[in-house]
């Protein structure tokens, strides 16, 4: 039952208080920016929300589809409640004074200084008594009572969640949090609760909990309205008139009004569904017929998925396999029976995000309808040119040189031209500055707002680190399918990240396709098992992958079909070769010395720089990559003068400079131009880091590697004689396409055993490289059958008691920063008030 209204209380809603001010010609009453956000939550509820959705989320609260949508908008405009409190009024002490003078409202001596009581903080505290007052379910714990679940998740609205309010605090607010005030402030709190309940039409109670996963989609639109109708543009719309006073009427009318734009305003953000086709067809999608790995997907998945209900799709063959589109494929199936809006394509790095986003376009164009805004996502997204109309041509780009000259510091960076610099201050071309202008571009986390999107594995990841706005990422995965590409490619520390990640998508349904060229089996068992575990199937599996194959996990019911084996068309045998070397990467002698790393790597090059053909060396860091470089420019100086002769590609380029020099590579490295009669192409040489070895089509004659863990060596060599060239398209040496060589260089010490060297650090675990350096050792010169030996070998490396010390390494970190745990494990935090909202 509500409390009674004192004598002394303030009556009508007081107008004077303000809600957004910044930028503004005039105040805006917070009163207004309730309303705003109410009707545009709404109309984001209708657009983004699946239908089974909506009517999951009606189920759980125990109220009708038509009165959750009206419930839901109710407690989106209680987002700002808090504003109406001394700390946040006195923001603006011109706006304050009348206020503070007026004897209906009272607090404690200081109170309005309290600056560090944020405003989303009283929303929390205040909104757990009103709404317990209003009927909401209340439970002896916080945790299981409605009232606190609502505020808290709302109190959060600025990416923080407060920890739980007890119910004796609760109750004598102002005693233990002075920031509340007294009298007027509790009172117009109350008023304008009861108004906005009012204008709404949210007059049903619920009579559920909020699961951890509603509690996820509903923060994500909360945030998404509230930036929506903060923007200085849809304010300026909706000033009220001179005179105004809110009376019943002008509430009425300012939220009609509201009502009626709100469609626009999400329109024009371009939130919005991109619809899977229905019946998708292989090769409606594509431009080609499938291979077997592609059609036994397609031929087989759609069925799966028509019984079993969407869920996990884990693809594992070779490089070059064709696994990108059977990955675009699984999702238009997974995605359309899921009601997914969209899809996000997770890859390791800046490099491979931006040669993926071309054919996530490619693809959305041939098989995706409705709203179809694609953006790039990591860290440097916004020197990408790659969402260019124009492409990188020579206005769209910084222009850069490095310099090749062994006399002028070779490998020097030096600009040569003047970048087109737009007036939002992004380097880019128009088109990029157009779009940049764009709301989705206006703020670095409304990307995974977007219904596409291509980008960083980091990006998704961080949806489960205790970051600000970590749920708001959860959410845009939340309603997308998930491709993440090379998932054998992270290192313990995100491999845990995964597998909490995995969690929480199992948790909310959300389909997801992982892909690897180079996965043990017990790897692949517990991503398989993270997600069925937070879908609610809590016993292991025993997940066997085919090598190369796929299967599938069911979302709904746990099950997990047996791996489908699939044949190959790249059945071949790596003609491997190990050189046990001295590390001299940092001798400046002219001539190399016997049984180093530079007398090696210029014999095992010098068929290419005489006769012709490409090749890759690949390092394991920037600095020995750049030293490597300028050993070779001293050592083919012939090269030097030819155009790409010798190449130098790393991550630590300037952003534009990497992509114009990874252009390059994929003219001269790339797959050839169909129909056209391929040639031997002239030497040229690319020294690189990691960069290269994951998701970038890359063909070479001839890789040569630094000692690195089998899995990425394996990986490396996928990148030799990767296309079909035929014997007249590649040089005399190297002719056979059937057995690509793959030369080991590896770290020895005075002794002969395998010493990797200092300078790489922790770049990969020491023990790791030693089982490699052995295992290579016990082949006795023999190859490596691909696809035959990859999973045997993969896996004896990769053996169960270090895997489990990989693990280990791991574990530390995520429990230092993800101690919450969240609802999904039920686990607890270290104090009985730690939050266990998702943070």
């Amino acid at each position: 039952m509500a409390r009674d209204v004192t004598a002394s209380a303030v009556c009508v809603l007081d107008v004077r208080l303000w809600g957004k001010e910044s930028g503004l010609r005039w105040p805006y009453p917070v009163i207004c920016h309730l309303l705003d956000v109410a009707a545009v939550f709404g109309v984001l509820w209708d657009t983004l929300m699946d239908p089974s959705l909506r009517e999951e989320v009606a189920r759980e609260l125990g109220v009708e589809v038509g009165e959750a949508r009206a419930v839901l908008a109710f407690w989106a405009g209680l987002h700002d409640l808090g504003k109406i409190s001394p700390p946040f009024q006195a923001l603006v002490p011109e706006l304050f004074r009348p206020v503070a003078a007026d004897a209906r409202y009272g607090a404690a001596v200081g109170a309005e200084e309290l600056r560090e009581f944020r405003h989303e903080a009283v929303t929390h505290w205040a909104l757990t008594l009103l709404l317990a007052d209003e009927g909401y379910p209340t439970a002896p714990s916080q945790l299981k009572s409605l009232a606190h679940q609502v505020a808290q998740f709302l109190g959060g609205h600025h990416g923080r969640f407060g920890a739980v309010v007890p119910k004796r605090e609760a109750a004598r607010g102002p005693e233990y949090r002075p920031g509340l005030g007294e009298r007027g402030w509790d009172e117009q709190r109350r008023l304008h609760f009861r108004a906005l309940r009012r204008v709404v039409g949210a007059s049903a109670v619920p009579v559920g909990r909020l699961s951890a996963v509603t509690a996820v989609r509903l923060h994500g639109l909360v945030v998404l309205a509230d930036w929506l109708a903060s923007s200085t543009y849809w304010i300026e719309g909706r000033k009220p008139a001179d005179g105004w006073l809110g009376t019943d009427e002008e509430l009425d009318e300012h939220f009609a009004r509201a009502v009626a734009a709100a469609p626009k305003a999400v329109s024009e953000a371009r939130l919005g569904r991109a619809e899977f086709p229905r019946g998708v067809v292989f090769e409606e999608i594509f431009p080609f017929r499938p291979n077997a790995l592609q059609r036994d997907v397609a031929e087989t998945l759609p069925g799966l998925v028509g019984e079993r209900g969407s869920g996990l799709v884990l693809v594992t063959a070779p490089t070059g396999d064709g696994k990108t589109e059977a990955a675009l494929f699984a999702a238009a199936v997974l995605g359309r029976a899921a009601g997914a809006r969209g899809l996000y394509f997770a890859l390791p790095t800046m490099a491979t995000a931006d040669a993926m986003f071309s054919r996530v376009a490619g693809f959305a164009d041939r098989a995706m309808y409705g709203e179809r805004a694609l953006l790039l996502l990591h860290g440097s997204s916004w020197l990408s040119t790659v969402m260019d109309e124009d492409g990188a041509g020579p206005a769209a780009t910084d222009t850069w040189l490095v310099e090749a000259s062994a006399v002028s510091r070779p490998g020097a960076v030096r600009r040569a031209a003047a970048p087109l610099v737009s007036r939002t201050g992004i380097r880019a071309g128009r088109a990029t500055a157009v779009e940049a202008d764009a709301w989705l571009r206006g703020g670095r986390l409304r990307g995974f707002a977007a219904p596409l999107g291509a980008g960083t594995i980091d990006q998704a990841l961080t949806a489960v680190l205790p970051v600000r706005y970590n749920v708001l990422r959860l959410f845009g995965l939340s309603d997308k399918v998930l491709i993440v590409d090379e998932a054998h490619a992270y290192g313990s520390w995100m491999q845990t990240l995964m597998v909490r990640l995995l969690e929480w998508l199992g948790a909310l349904r959300a389909p997801v396709v992982l892909l690897s060229a180079t996965l043990t089996g017990r790897t692949a068992t517990s991503l398989v098992d993270a997600y069925r575990r937070g879908a609610g199937f809590a016993e292991p599996s025993a997940v066997e992958p085919a090598y190369p194959g796929w299967l599938f996990v069911s979302a709904g019911t746990g099950e997990v079909t047996a791996a489908r084996p699939v044949a190959t068309s790249r059945s071949r045998t790596l003609d491997l070769s190990v050189h046990r070397v001295s590390w001299d990467v940092g001798d400046d002698a002219p001539a190399p010395r016997p049984g180093g790393r530079r007398a090696a790597l210029r014999s095992v090059l010098r068929p290419v720089a005489e006769e012709g053909g490409t090749a890759l060396v690949c390092c394991t860091t920037v600095a020995e990559a750049q030293r490597t470089y300028r050993d070779l420019v001293a050592a083919y100086p012939e090269l030097v003068g030819e155009e790409g002769g010798i190449r130098l590609l790393h991550s630590r380029f300037p952003g534009l400079l990497r992509q114009e020099i990874t252009a390059g590579c994929e003219t001269a490295y790339g797959k050839p131009e169909a129909g056209v009669r391929a040639r031997p192409r002239p030497a040229s040489i690319l020294v690189a880091t990691q960069i290269v070895e994951q998701s970038l089509d890359f063909d070479f004659d001839l890789v040569v590697s630094d000692l690195a863990p089998l899995a990425l060596l394996l990986q490396r060599a996928g990148r030799g004689r990767r296309h079909a060239r035929g014997s007249e398209g590649r040089p005399g040496w190297a002719v056979r396409e059937d057995a690509p060589p793959l030369v080991v260089l590896e770290p020895v010490d005075g002794s002969g055993a395998t010493d990797p060297p200092r300078s790489w650090g922790s770049v990969y675990d020491h023990g790791l490289l030693i089982r490699t350096a052995v295992l290579l050792a016990g082949r006795g010169g023999a190859g490596i059958a691909i696809p035959e030996d990859v999973q045997e070998l993969v896996d004896a490396v990769y053996a169960e008691d270090f895997t489990d010390h990989l693990e280990q390494a791991g574990r530390g970190r995520p429990r230092r920063c993800c101690g919450w745990r969240g609802w999904i494990s039920g686990g607890r935090g270290s104090g009985s008030r730690r939050s266990r909202w998702p943070r």
